[in-house]
């Protein structure tokens, strides 16, 4: 690949991630991006200053858009841009970018039928430069077996998984009682640094982690319709993609709706998640990402979710991993997960669980927006 074109690989995570802040700069001059009460959803174009080659996609999808992006490419917003002025084209970085991805879209189209199988990532592998050069093999291959190999073990299926993970969890009746859980404990990440945290969840479906911080409370929730995030200029909705994200997590009763929640479930061979072996289950919607659900092959427990946020360029992924189950009233529950992203990883390490305990519905309401500023 030329110069130019590495060039313009570098500058397309910078445009990304740049567009997401011009965006949140936009907002506050052009209106907030989504779109009000019964109206179509807004375009990138409609919501956003100066934004080119992604005019066309959901507003909401700007912002995923960028992080993935910065994920492929390692990059910051200040590569293409001078800030705070994200919307100007004073770095010709950010001309390079628009390019790339243009390229990227002419070679899924000429090539795989419109289907999205080169992305970023194809070539940078989260460096700013595309890898071109085979990388040195870190240690000796990998001697051929001998003897005659394996017979593979016979599969289980989708709903004998799911009726095993429902017993290990503790069962169907158990589960059903339990009303609304709160937990209490620490999370640590972004450096080693800990603080507080508060879980609470009420069936049938919100949910609400507030993180205690010497800046003040981060809050994500979920109220049964809505999904909301606190941030620096205030409480804000989610995007779609997050919001789908935290339908998932807000379900009380989860076990017991996988099969309601996707129309194909699919059982691959084992793998191993540690240092056990567990049986992935596909499950997926169409024309949206898949969701991957491990299970620990003996004890039934659910050790890993793989789910993907769609992008205009790509599949941005989530891992989280459950461990430390305890018995609660009769149900298992972790009392630990880590969260990862291309971005960084956390850990929740909790200390307390109280289930069917009051919660109030108002807690999980988004509050207005603060007053402007004088």
């Amino acid at each position: 690949m030329s110069g130019k074109a590495k060039q313009a690989g570098l500058v397309l995570v910078m445009v990304a991630v740049v567009l997401a802040v011009a965006a949140v700069t936009a907002q506050g001059q052009t209106g907030a991006a989504a779109a009000g009460p019964g109206a179509a959803p807004k375009t990138a174009g409609e919501a956003f200053k100066n934004v080119q080659v992604l005019k066309d996609v959901p507003a909401d999808q700007v912002l995923p858009t960028m992080q993935f992006i910065s994920a492929s490419l390692g990059v910051e917003c200040d590569f293409c841009h001078v800030p705070p002025a994200f919307d100007k084209d004073d770095k010709k970085e950010k001309q390079t970018a628009r390019t790339m991805m243009q390229m990227m879209t002419a070679i899924n189209k000429n090539n795989f039928d419109g289907d999205r199988e080169v992305t970023c990532y194809s070539c940078h592998r989260g460096a700013q430069e595309p890898l071109s050069i085979p990388v040195i093999a870190a240690g000796e291959p990998k001697p051929e077996p001998e003897g005659a190999p394996a017979v593979a073990q016979p599969l289980p299926t989708a709903d004998q998984l799911l009726d095993t993970y429902v017993q290990a969890i503790g069962g169907a009746d158990a589960l059903q009682k339990v009303t609304s859980r709160v937990q209490k404990g620490q999370i640590t990440g972004f450096g080693g640094r800990q603080s507080p945290i508060e879980v609470y969840a009420k069936a049938p479906n919100k949910r609400m982690s507030v993180t205690r911080t010497p800046r003040g409370e981060s809050i994500t929730a979920y109220d049964g319709g809505v999904g909301w995030l606190t941030g620096r200029e205030g409480p804000h909705p989610m995007t779609t993609a997050e919001a789908d994200a935290a339908r998932l997590d807000a379900d009380l009763h989860f076990p017991l709706h996988v099969r309601q929640l996707f129309t194909g479930l699919r059982v691959r061979p084992t793998e191993k998640i540690g240092d056990r072996d567990a049986f992935l289950l596909v499950a997926a919607n169409e024309g949206r990402p898949p969701v991957k659900l491990y299970f620990d092959a003996q004890s039934g427990l659910l050790l890993r979710q793989m789910r993907y946020a769609e992008t205009a360029l790509g599949e941005m992924p989530t891992q989280i991993d459950y461990a430390d189950y305890r018995d609660v009233d009769g149900v298992k529950v972790p009392f630990r997960w880590t969260l990862a992203r291309p971005s960084g990883r956390f850990t929740v390490q909790v200390d307390t669980t109280a289930q069917n305990v009051p919660v109030d519905d108002a807690k999980f309401t988004m509050p207005p927006p603060p007053p402007p500023p004088k």
